[in-house]
């Protein structure tokens, strides 16, 4: 889709919009009128004063881009990546070269103080988003599981900060639809609540070649309730309540060969969460001790046409129910200003009910079993008994754990001393059933003719448990000088990252596939102690920064640079004679050394201009696959650079009905990636530009929008099936308007 020259620069000069009535946060990380907030609870100062290399986004930024998930501050933040492929299930981030495709993720996410703990559930639409942080650089030392490259708080607006009802309503190309209504209410100075309900649509813009149909077509459905209640002077209590239900299709991989999307089975995504977040919190005069109680639940199916071709090979189906509890506990105080400290306890459950079958279809029984059987004994070939059959998994995966962590900081003139440490203890184990009931004939060469010589009937079931222990400690120290005039500080950081082993679940229809094929005399046999469990993954962060603000914040500026050196990291890869499944793998070293730079300038109260740049060199040290050595290359999936510059202009029109009329135009860019560990395969860097129109008052605004308006081609993912290459291709240029009101 060509964009005429006119519009282009119509939009190249636009974007933005107006504020609803309330009370801004102008500092996301300071106590907001005492509300709980996980955001600060876990930092003794304000963030800019912190060790930590992060960036804060606002409401009127997270606007203005049009964020509503967080894959949306893709390359906004510097060094942070989260490719957009596959369906929502798939929200794989990077962060300084770390990350993870399948499995546990490698950067938490808290939102209105519930941490997530499965990723798959990471994808999805907030509406009404006070702020966003992300902190980079590990966090495992205060937030524990999940975090050994980095944690996302996402703050939803407080109906303590808001009264009133809020709308928003969103069309966009590719027939895409959004609306969502808020209505918020403090009933007195102590309590307020709110409720927020949204729906998105879209009916999608990738073909499927076979059938002539759609495929990434989405409907979602979520809901929030928030309720905030100040008990007594010390006491606040806050609990949020959401639930989200979605329908997709997704998964639009075409193949390089042919460089279009054609499979004939279906592939869709459903899920169903709800999540409670209860925050209990008393503050006193010198300490205060908070409770963060949480309860999660996602039930979800994918389904999958997994050689992604227009050929009866096989599909996956995934079909996941999970439930998890956590409890943290946060005691802070300080003596004098010269001394802070903060002890926390946390704990969590999480069960997980999975069942995984892969069903062989006709042309993957013909090609992928009995072609390869008849070859390696063509005097005695077989024929299945039925043209479809399962390799079917179930399992059962608790999983609890339990850790202790503690800071101290000291404050000896314009230094700062800080020491942490966390001793974390996690328990997994996998109860498992993978089962087979199938058969085929056996036939004999007779001359020229083959006659019938046996039957055998397949009857293959399989149980087992497998457990893990993990226990380490996760120590950090940091040094920060605080700068003359108190324009900011230096600071010097060495920290652990973490994170726990597992079990390749995935890898079962392989195992039972390797089974199948050994009654037959062929075929390689996999171990399942030595393919299914991985080991943890472990880092050291060595980090040099400084967060400086001149002239009242008229100019703001963040420098961090960063070496990691990474022990055991989890790789998501193929193994040798596999047709359906992936395992996690650990590469045996990586290091990762970059830089970051984060620039906003506030030229004039109608002018602002924000940049930032992310530069990471990601290698293996040391990595072996048992047939190549891939030592020097990059790793696979994380972008070597990201770019982001935005200006933003505001022109007051001196009209009470027009308001103002404020324009921005942003680029992003992104790469290079590499796509395999060979790094034969790879994307290079490109640019998005960006660019919308607000013209507005502070209750009612209408945004014009346009992204990727250059019609840039560019590709998110890349893999390999069954010796196929596929690719997803990037989405082209989408042009919207937004209208917002509050009353």
């Amino acid at each position: 889709m060509k964009i005429p020259k006119v519009i282009t620069a119509f939009l190249a000069v636009s974007t933005s919009f107006s504020v609803c009535a309330e009370e801004e946060v102008t500092d996301t990380v300071g106590v907001m009128l005492d509300e709980v907030n996980v955001t600060n609870v876990k930092q003794m100062s304000r963030l800019k004063n912190e060790t930590e290399a992060a960036t804060i986004i606002g409401r009127i930024e997270l606007e203005q881009l049009g964020v509503s998930a967080i894959k949306g501050i893709t390359g906004v933040v510097p060094n942070f990546y989260i490719p957009d492929y596959g369906s929502r299930m798939t929200s794989s981030i990077y962060v300084r070269g770390i990350g993870a495709r399948m499995d546990q993720p490698s950067v938490g996410l808290n939102v209105d103080n519930v941490p997530y703990m499965n990723k798959d559930a990471y994808d999805f639409d907030v509406a009404d988003i006070a702020s966003v942080e992300m902190l980079r650089g590990p966090q495992s030392t205060l937030y524990g599981r999940n975090t050994m490259a980095g944690v996302i708080n996402v703050t939803t607006l407080s109906p303590m900060r808001f009264q009133g009802w809020r709308i928003s309503l969103e069309a966009a190309s590719g027939t895409s639809i959004k609306a969502s209504g808020g209505w918020y209410h403090k009933f007195n100075s102590n309590t307020g609540l709110s409720f927020v309900g949204a729906y998105g649509s879209r009916k999608g813009t990738f073909v499927n070649q076979y059938n002539g149909e759609k495929i990434d077509h989405e409907r979602n459905l979520s809901g929030r309730l928030k309720f905030y209640h100040r008990m007594t002077d010390g006491i606040v209590l806050q609990n949020t309540a959401s639930f989200g239900i979605l329908r997709q299709g997704g998964y639009p991989y075409e193949f390089k060969d042919t460089g279009e999307i054609s499979y004939n089975d279906t592939c869709f995504y459903k899920r169903f969460t709800f999540t409670d977040g209860l925050s209990l919190r008393l503050s006193c005069d010198n300490f205060s001790v908070t409770s963060i109680t949480s309860v999660q639940h996602i039930n979800d199916n994918m389904t999958l046409d997994q050689d992604f071709l227009p050929e009866d090979f096989f599909t996956l189906t995934q079909k996941k129910n999970e439930t998890s509890l956590t409890e943290d506990l946060v005691i802070s105080g300080n003596v004098g200003d010269k001394y802070r400290w903060l002890n926390g306890i946390f704990g969590f459950y999480k069960h997980l009910d999975m069942h995984a079958p892969v069903t062989f279809k006709d042309k993957g029984i013909s090609e992928l079993i009995e072609d390869h059987r008849n070859d390696a004994n063509p005097l005695y070939p077989i024929s299945w008994n039925e043209r479809t059959f399962g390799l079917n998994s179930d399992f059962k995966v608790p999983v609890w754990g339990l850790s202790a962590y503690h800071e101290s900081d000291f404050t000896l003139g314009d230094f700062t001393f800080s020491a942490a440490l966390r001793i974390d203890y996690e328990h997994s184990s996998l109860d498992y059933r993978s089962f087979c009931e199938t058969g085929y004939s056996i036939y004999q060469k007779d001359g020229l003719s083959y006659s019938f010589f046996r039957d055998v009937d397949i009857d293959i079931d399989d149980t087992g448990k497998l457990s893990q222990n993990f226990l380490t400690l996760l120590p950090k120290f940091s040094v920060s000088y605080s700068l003359p005039q108190n324009i900011g500080n230096i600071y010097v950081k060495i920290s652990k990252g973490y994170k726990a082993g597992g079990f390749n679940t995935q890898m079962f229809s392989d195992v039972l596939q390797q089974r199948l094929m050994g009654i037959m005399g062929i075929g390689a046999q996999y171990g399942i102690d030595d393919i299914v469990s991985y080991k943890p993954e472990k880092s050291w962060n060595y980090e040099i920064g400084s967060h400086i603000s001149v002239a009242g914040s008229l100019l703001e500026i963040d420098i961090a640079a960063f070496f990691i050196d990474c022990r055991d990291q989890q790789l998501t890869m193929f193994p040798n004679g596999t047709t359906t499944g992936r395992i996690m793998a650990n590469a045996g070293k990586t290091h990762s050394f970059g830089g970051e730079l984060s620039v906003r300038a506030n030229l004039t109260d109608r002018l602002t201009l924000a940049g930032s740049y992310g530069y990471t060199n990601a290698r293996f040290r040391k990595f072996s696959d048992g047939i190549n050595n891939y030592k020097g290359n990059y790793l696979p999936y994380a972008p070597r650079n990201t770019l982001f510059l935005q200006g933003v202009w505001g022109v007051p029109t001196h009209n009470s009905i027009l308001g103002n009329i404020t324009f921005d135009l942003n680029m992003r860019g992104i790469g290079s990636i590499y796509w395999n560990e060979a790094n034969t395969e790879f994307q290079n860097l490109y640019f998005l530009l960006g660019a919308g129109i607000t013209l507005g008052t502070d209750t009612l605004n209408l945004q014009l929008w346009g992204k990727n308006l250059t019609d840039t081609k560019y590709y998110t993912f890349y893999f390999m099936s069954m010796g196929n290459e596929f690719l997803q291709r990037g989405r082209g240029p989408e042009i919207g308007a937004t209208l917002r009101c509050c009353f």
